[in-house]
């Protein structure tokens, strides 16, 4: 296992009619029939199955619920001199990832970040040395062994519950902190799932490829302009309901009801936890069971830019071993790829949560605390900051998706099942084995357009 990673115009008036695409102007696909379909959601797994769609001869009109596009992709452009991105930053193991040759063709530029140009801090901010490198990985392939044998072994439990016989009672307090940080920094921030949450049997069940990996400079923003590039998107559109009772399919939302004769649904798997839309008939129970089942997890970010780097400038990744389980154990500094002095810090699952039920004051000023007793207190405050809160966010209700305990992979393949030949399902929480990345929500897409084109 894998340890690491429309053209057409609609011309309508909305005031509750419903709007049909018009039939009158079919052009052919393979079979000669040129549909119309709705694509709910302008993320990238909407963005990729719309744009394939149309590039079939199909109507497509894509309705987002957002006064934006690009979903969990969100590229904020507060800081003129640097874009940042609030949701997916990076395209991962850039060597045969399928977005960086979408990447290539419309000349983004692309920032390379390596994992091993890191730093690692104690509780107290004292520097690792060999030695401390040496015993943490020990100790990590020791962690990795147990879950191993797990896998292998017995029923399916939580990590925490798997390594029980490494950091139980008798334990000594220093191996504790340690394994919360390896849960923490290679586990919770990579799937999102708090350590209480994950399966042990599948947490780790995805697929990768090689290479380093990079951000777009100019953000996200630029693959998502480009995919949205001459479709017909309308925003502020929150679906509310959804039947497919009949051939044609009706989609209602609060301005308007729209038909076609196919829809694909790439609402975020947290979206589709809380109860919404509604669907005529109901989803399949297969289908129900994998969004009950399968984890929505979160991670949230908190920019920092300082007057200056105070931290080293020949490194991408910092990490620090809290005395509290979770709290900024991982920091990403942009210095060495952009020259701009920013930090970025991760809090995921648990503590991401909590996270979101402070003020944007004490969410910095705990940062800070981290920083300060790393570098000392002479360091200054950061003179602008960025937070994100994706739980919060009706629109996402979490970052992406996890394996949970009493879920299977089987389950993402019930929920990318399309229904009756005219409902249809993509986002990243329908891959098998690309869930949880910006590859995997468009490679979903594409998969979804082929099933309906």
């Amino acid at each position: 296992m894998n340890r690491r990673r429309f053209t057409l115009l609609l011309k309508a008036v909305l005031g509750g009619s419903a709007l049909t695409l018009p039939s009158d102007a079919r052009a052919a696909d393979g079979n000669g029939e040129r549909r119309r379909f709705i694509v709910i959601g302008a993320g990238l797994s909407g963005l990729a199955a719309a744009r394939r769609l149309q590039s079939l001869g199909h109507e497509v009109l894509v309705l987002e619920g957002r006064d934006r596009i690009g979903g969990r992709t969100h590229t904020s452009l507060q800081w003129s001199d640097l874009p940042v991105d609030l949701g997916a930053s990076w395209i991962h193991e850039s060597k045969g990832n399928p977005l960086t040759p979408l990447a290539a063709e419309l000349g983004a530029k692309l920032l390379t970040t390596r994992y091993d140009d890191s730093i690692g801090y104690h509780t107290d901010g004292s520097e690792w040395t060999a030695a401390d490198e040496r015993l943490l990985d020990e100790l990590r392939d020791r962690v990795y062994e147990i879950l191993e044998v797990e896998q292998d072994t017995g029923a399916d439990q939580t990590l925490r519950q798997a390594l029980k016989s490494l950091v139980g009672s008798g334990a000594p307090a220093e191996t504790r902190r340690l394994v919360d940080f390896i849960l923490s920094s290679e586990m919770e921030t990579e799937y999102s799932g708090s350590a209480d949450q994950l399966s042990t049997y599948w947490y780790d069940h995805a697929d990768g490829y090689s290479g380093p990996d990079q951000l777009f400079a100019d953000g996200f923003r630029v693959l998502v302009d480009h995919l949205s590039a001459g479709l017909n998107i309308l925003t502020g559109k929150i679906v509310t309901a959804i039947d497919w009772s009949q051939p044609e399919v009706r989609v209602v939302t609060a301005s308007g009801e729209y038909t076609a004769e196919g829809v694909l649904v790439t609402l975020p798997l947290g979206v589709l936890k809380t109860g919404g839309p509604v669907f005529t008939p109901p989803l399949s129970a297969a289908k129900r069971k994998a969004i009950a089942n399968l984890g929505m997890g979160l991670l949230n970010k908190c920019y920092l830019r300082f007057p200056s780097a105070f931290w080293p400038d020949d490194v991408d990744w910092i990490e620090y071993i809290p005395a509290t389980h979770g709290e900024w154990t991982e920091w990403v500094s942009f210095t060495k790829a952009t020259g701009k002095p920013v930090l970025l810090g991760l809090l995921a699952a648990d503590v991401a949560e909590k996270m979101e039920t402070l003020s944007d004051r004490e969410i910095v000023a705990g940062a800070m605390a981290v920083l300060r007793t790393i570098y000392g207190d002479a360091i200054p405050d950061p003179v602008e900051y960025q937070i994100t809160r994706w739980n919060s966010d009706p629109f996402a209700r979490g970052s992406y998706s996890f394996n949970a305990v009493n879920s299977t992979p089987a389950m993402r393949s019930a929920l990318a099942a399309p229904l009756g030949g005219r409902l249809f399902f993509a986002g990243e929480a329908t891959e098998k084995t690309l869930f949880a990345s910006a590859h995997g929500a468009y490679l979903s897409g594409l998969r979804a357009a082929d099933e309906m084109g």
